[in-house]
């Protein structure tokens, strides 16, 4: 029996920003009610976003935002396509290999799992001059106290390219993040560096005590999606990452 017979669906909350068909939303509703059918969890909440870019320079101007609330447990996917339909598709597929991390997660076997691909389907960075960009987002957050692989998993769960955290053991501000050239897992630690663990990798370099302004040009400098810093003016471990609309957004941890 289809499980979706034996109890309420969620509504499927869409928004859409751009010249979105009117044809996408109802085709990403089919597409979620998919992904639902196959759980088990009590889902209590669907939100999906649909974008179009107005810019016919970018490669991949459709995309597709899912996040699930499986039963308390926040799931997120975030793809980019050339049509949107391809995107909705995508979408399909990402949502469902990030619920297969949490329930990974909850038998315990992230210990031995390989990291999972990272694919080439990424929102395009809208290419502005350095003089052009302005941090336009500062979010200020309580850092959850996590173990490695705790981290490893938020990061996953939620799709993020990087997850601010303070680490359990050492109580050090720290970001879990991909290795751009292998894919691993890779830790950094602005402070004592935790043990390592199998599968993931922890950087021996000391993290840059470095203003908001100083941080950004070093990302300029870099090429690298974001910058990990200590704050000359609060200590504590920051993230200054490149934003898709070109711009900066900056997290900060809560005092």
């Amino acid at each position: 029996m289809n499980r979706l017979q034996t109890r309420t669906a969620p509504d499927i909350t869409v928004t859409t920003r751009g010249e979105v068909t009117l044809a996408a939303p109802d085709y990403a509703r089919t597409k979620l009610l998919a992904v639902l059918e196959r759980l088990d969890e009590p889902v209590l909440a669907v939100r999906v976003k649909l974008t179009q870019e107005p810019n016919h320079a970018v490669a991949r101007p459709s995309t597709a935002q899912a996040t699930l609330d499986l039963n308390g447990r926040p799931v997120r996917a975030h793809v980019a396509a050339t049509t949107m339909q391809e995107a909705v598709d995508l979408l399909q597929d990402r949502l469902n290999a990030r619920i297969a991390r949490v329930r990974a997660h909850r038998h315990h076997r992230h210990h031995t799992e390989r990291p999972a691909a990272r694919h080439e389907h990424r929102p395009q960075r809208r290419a502005l001059d350095s003089e052009e960009r302005r941090v336009v987002r500062h979010k200020t957050y309580s850092l959850a106290r996590q173990t490695t692989w705790a981290a490893v998993f938020e990061l996953e769960a939620m799709d993020y390219d990087f997850h601010l955290y303070t680490d359990a053991h050492t109580g050090c501000d720290s970001v879990v993040h991909h290795d751009g050239e292998t894919g691993a897992y890779r830790i950094v630690s602005a402070g004592t560096a935790p043990e390592a663990e199998p599968g993931i990798s922890v950087s021996t370099h000391a993290v840059p005590e470095l203003s908001v302004a100083g941080a950004a040009a070093r990302l300029d400098l870099g090429g690298l999606p974001f910058v990990f810093f200590t704050n000359s003016e609060t200590g504590r471990g920051n993230v200054l990452y490149h934003r898709y609309d070109g711009h900066y957004g900056v997290i900060t941890p809560a005092d």
